[in-house]
């Protein structure tokens, strides 16, 4: 009310045709939006060149071990009754000496997991293994406390650290070791495969942003000597290079992105190995895709508010601060998506006409805009597919419209981590739930329904609805006036919040918008 009244009161006039201030605004306001976000567009650019100019420089160790080394496996978990078993099956058939390994499970676990980790320890031990169950009643600094009071016993100077969910492969550490051999080595990252990719659409859409993450920025980042970040998990580090770098600290939420810069910033210097994968499982259900984007997304804008002045006050090269600068703040990206949401539909009945008496064409403004904030986020993702799966990339990018949808629908979640980041809104590490699965079968789509793990109910699913019938207005608006090209761009915003809000009250509301309900409607 108050926007429509200022905007009659207080016209002004350019060329003889009246444009008010509130225009003038809300035009600014969407503009600098869209700037923001094609910025962010424009980096992706940048990190594609770098991954297409270094690519194909892989590295190799200077030199190998005379004799292989003690390696400590960590294994941090909480509630994981699931993939326990099959975690520590895996690790037990690592190609790795037992007398050069040893197995800490980090347990925090207040279900049936804990007494799940003692028995699979215990068999552990039986076959010759040197493991142990580390059972904490207190989660001070959750997954950073975990592996923080495991560090203090471990036996290894090498650290390889596995998330519950993931399966390493036999060599993993054959192949990775070595690279040791050069004291400067700090931390060793390996690319994460996805065992259950085609279980449904949202695992596929996952699976392709998280190749575009690891295999071009990851690799982009090292090989052209910028920073680059351990990914929390299927990484080894020098238990040295942790110490140097202050070790493990619990003040965000993504602990493993902060003791990377500040271990590189001490001089360390890290290796991705995009050739050397190790399997893990995606989350199924978009409530735990949701609460690992948010753990993400808030853990980083925390890191930045903690590490980047630091970054600019150091002596790395210019380059590597700007690329490290784009990379903390580029979850702001977004909190402009969202505040977009608000712009678009007041921007596109506003009457500027001093653009066109002026000869200037609105799409002059738009399409660069739209350029580097759509179709250089298309480019990223299909060159990671083309890299990574190659016979069978073009398939896969018939799932992009819905890559796309996803990131808009998820700016709500993700931009509610934000603020709470930048207003320091304290909360608790929040788990994915994993279920064991290791495809598509339907036995494992019947188990997952069945899990005790369920989703937490938040009001964030009603607010995306409401945006969702939003955005359905203004296409259909669109539509109506003929204005096919605004209609089909502006698509993925009704469809990208509709997957979202429905998803997840799929999950929490199984009785009014779950399987239950299409149940009850049938009879």
């Amino acid at each position: 009310a108050g926007i429509s009244y200022f905007s009659h009161i207080i016209p002004l006039t350019f060329n003889n045709s009246p444009t008010t201030i509130m225009d003038w605004l809300w035009y600014c306001s969407y503009f600098l939006v869209l700037i923001g976000l094609s910025g962010y567009g424009f980096h992706r650019l940048m990190i594609l060149s770098l991954y297409l100019k270094h690519s194909r420089k892989r590295p190799e160790p200077a030199k190998k071990f005379d004799e292989l080394p003690l390696v400590t496996v960590q294994l941090p978990c909480f509630n994981e009754m699931h993939v326990m078993e099959r975690l520590l099956d895996s690790v037990s058939n690592l190609d790795y000496p037992k007398d050069k390994l040893q197995i800490q499970v980090l347990d925090d676990s207040t279900d049936e997991t804990t007494e799940i980790c003692k028995q699979e320890v215990a068999k552990l031990i039986e076959r010759g293994f040197d493991a142990e169950h580390v059972h904490r009643t207190d989660r001070t600094g959750f997954k950073a406390g975990a592996l923080e009071n495991g560090t203090e016993s471990a036996k290894g100077e090498y650290l390889f650290i596995l998330d519950a969910d993931f399966v390493p492969n036999p060599d993993v550490l054959k192949k990775t070791i070595h690279y040791f051999a050069d004291e400067k080595i700090g931390m060793i990252q390996t690319r994460w495969e996805h065992i259950n990719r085609t279980f449904n659409a949202l695992t596929r859409v996952q699976a392709m942003f998280l190749d575009g993450h690891l295999e071009l920025e990851q690799t982009a980042r090292n090989r052209s000597g910028r920073f680059f970040t351990f990914n929390g998990t299927a990484g080894i580090w020098r238990k040295s290079c942790i110490a140097d770098a202050g070790g493990w600290e619990h003040d965000t939420l993504t602990e493993d992105m902060d003791l990377s810069y500040r271990a590189q910033l001490k001089g360390w210097k890290f290796i991705f190995l995009n050739d050397v994968t190790t399997p893990a499982e995606l989350p199924v259900d978009m409530e735990g895709f949701k609460s690992q984007q948010h753990r993400w997304t808030k853990g980083s804008i925390q890191v930045c508010k903690k590490i980047l002045v630091d970054i600019w006050k150091s002596k790395a090269p210019l380059y590597c601060k700007m690329e490290a600068t784009a990379h903390l703040t580029s979850n702001f990206a977004y909190l402009l998506l969202f505040l977009l949401c608000f712009l678009i539909y007041p921007k596109q009945h506003s009457e500027l006409s001093w653009f066109a008496e002026n000869g200037i064409s609105e799409h002059l403004l738009n399409f660069p805009i739209f350029f580097f904030g759509s179709v250089s986020v298309a480019m990223f993702y299909i060159m990671s597919q083309k890299a990574l799966r190659p016979g069978t990339w073009l398939k896969d990018i018939l799932y992009l419209p819905l890559l796309l949808a996803l990131g808009i629908g998820m700016s709500v979640n993700n931009a509610k981590a934000v603020l709470e980041a930048i207003f320091n809104h304290e909360t608790g590490f929040v788990r994915t739930p994993k279920h064991g699965i290791n495809g598509s079968q339907k036995k494992e789509k019947a188990a997952f329904k069945k899990s005790k793990y369920k989703a937490m109910k938040s009001l964030t699913p009603i607010v995306e609805l409401a945006f969702g019938l939003f955005f359905t207005v203004v296409v259909v608006d669109n539509a109506l006036s003929a204005n096919w090209i605004a209609a089909v761009l502006l698509m993925p915003f009704p469809v990208g919040f509709f997957y979202t809000s429905l998803s997840s009250l799929s999950q929490q509301l199984p009785g009014v918008f779950g399987p239950k309900a299409t149940e009850k409607a049938k009879k």
